[in-house]
């Protein structure tokens, strides 16, 4: 075992770590023109912007820039911000940030589309003590409106209308729409327990068609996945990252949830710091976001992978919404340069032990309100069971039969209990016996009564009320 930066154990198993004369690695990186395959036809033929193309000549000492149309800060009404936050080793305590002069002027204005420049060098150092990665590897990174904005931006620079795109099942449900805004065809790849069914993914792609193009993307969400709450073993990741060199994939790594890991078996290492193992890193976008650390409201989160594709990504900021907020991103750095670090990691194990709680408050009032009515595996990160419904006294354990729809959206809501449909998460949308439920704001009071009601309605349901 080895102990994270955010001091949670990781498996040493895979980890990359200098040898024992203290002679790093070389990290083979592949090279810019690899990823032409990779980029959508609007992603080739998308112009820099005439004016934020040239942004970074300002920054030659000497130039008078009479460029960007920036409006003068001294208009600026606001003078100076502060706000209270909680203090990361003592939450009986709370710590006072002012933001003014030049840190606010630079929050007030336009800035890089990537983002402000002193942020993109502390989420540079928070990768290489969460994943090992290190500048210098053919990587960049990119601040966005959340990760949302930037998966959105990722996908198409990556997909054409009508690609084939390889996405686990179930998925997140904001993924979805997104690529049937494309005409995309999605290839459901089975999950388990264990993450991604690697031998599933093996057979779709040794058995593609001759004649039709491969996917060129897969999307998983590896830790904690919404909406099974699955996290994915090193082994499987493993096995999925030979596959995408072995068939020429790019891995989509939507990771909201990896500081909201409380399981007691080691953390798995990320897909982004598992390539280090690879001949060569490359195939990785990975997708960080604050939202559930920080705050959902302030939308931030960056997108770590190969330059030419963190490029084209940018290339669609700069003529979509120019940039991220540039406040918001001033106010995250002005946060996480006054705790460091050590104190942002003391704050996500308080996160992630505060969703521990919650998830043995839940699974206890599974445990004596659904015990026999329903099956499920315990989660070890993020937010969400997903359990099976058994709709009949003979269903068959370990298989997926029924439908929970109805009796989710009707019956349940009209007995006081909102949840979500298992089919909402299944792309081609068969019926599923499946249900998502949140246990991120509930209380303890709440769970039980939840629960009580969704047993009264499945009782009902199959004839025993």
């Amino acid at each position: 075992m080895a102990t994270h930066s955010d001091g949670i154990l990781v498996s040493a198993s895979g980890l990359s770590t200098p040898n024992e004369t203290n002679v790093e690695k070389v990290v083979k990186f592949l090279p810019a023109d690899f990823y032409t395959h990779f980029l959508s036809n609007t992603a080739k033929e998308r112009k820099p912007s005439p004016i934020r193309g040239l942004f970074p000549l300002e920054k030659k000492p000497g130039v008078i820039s009479l460029l960007a149309g920036k409006p003068n800060a001294a208009m600026f009404p606001f003078k100076s911000l502060s706000f209270n936050i909680t203090s990361p080793t003592d939450p009986s305590q709370e710590q006072s940030i002012s933001l003014s002069g030049k840190d606010l002027s630079d929050g007030l204005q336009y800035c890089d589309t990537g983002g402000l420049p002193r942020l993109q060098k502390w989420f540079m150092g928070l990768q290489a003590l969460s994943h090992a990665r290190k500048s210098g590897e053919g990587w960049s990174l990119s601040i966005g409106g959340g990760s949302q904005d930037l998966i959105y931006k990722a996908v198409n620079a990556l997909v054409n209308p009508g690609d084939a795109v390889l996405v686990e099942s179930p998925v997140y449900a904001g993924i979805i729409p997104l690529l049937d805004t494309l005409h995309c065809e999605q290839i459901e790849i089975e999950t388990d327990a264990n993450g991604v069914c690697s031998h599933m993914l093996r057979d779709t792609l040794e058995n593609w068609p001759v004649d039709k193009p491969k996917p060129k993307v897969l999307y998983s969400v590896p830790y904690g996945c919404n909406p099974t709450g699955m996290t994915a073993t090193t082994e499987r990741r493993k096995e999925v990252l030979q596959l995408a060199r072995k068939y020429n994939f790019l891995i989509l790594e939507d990771d909201p949830y990896f500081y909201l890991y409380f399981g007691k078996a080691a953390r798995p290492l990320s897909y982004f710091q598992l390539e280090l193992d690879e001949p060569e890193v490359g195939r990785v976008i990975r997708f960080d976001s604050f939202s559930k650390v920080l705050s959902a409201g302030m939308r931030m989160g960056f997108a770590s992978g190969p330059k030419p594709i963190i490029d084209a990504m940018d290339m669609h900021t700069s003529t979509a919404n120019l940039q991220g907020s540039s406040l918001i991103q001033a106010i995250t750095l002005a946060l996480v340069e006054e705790w460091g670090y050590n104190n942002f990691f003391a704050h996500t194990r308080a996160v992630a032990d505060f969703y521990r709680e919650k998830r043995d408050v839940f699974e206890s009032a599974l445990n004596a309100h659904l015990s026999g009515l329903a099956e499920w595996c315990t989660p070890e990160a993020g937010m969400f069971f997903w359990f099976k419904l058994l709709l009949s006294q003979n269903q068959t354990s370990n298989i997926d039969e029924g439908d929970s729809e109805d009796l989710i959206r009707t019956k349940a809501y009209e007995g006081g209990v909102l949840a979500l449909p298992g089919t909402v998460f299944l792309p081609n949308g068969r019926k599923t016996a499946f249900v998502r439920a949140s246990f991120s704001l509930c209380t303890e009071e709440q769970v039980n009564e939840a629960l009580k009601r969704l047993r009264t309605v499945l009782l009902k349901e199959r004839g025993q009320a």
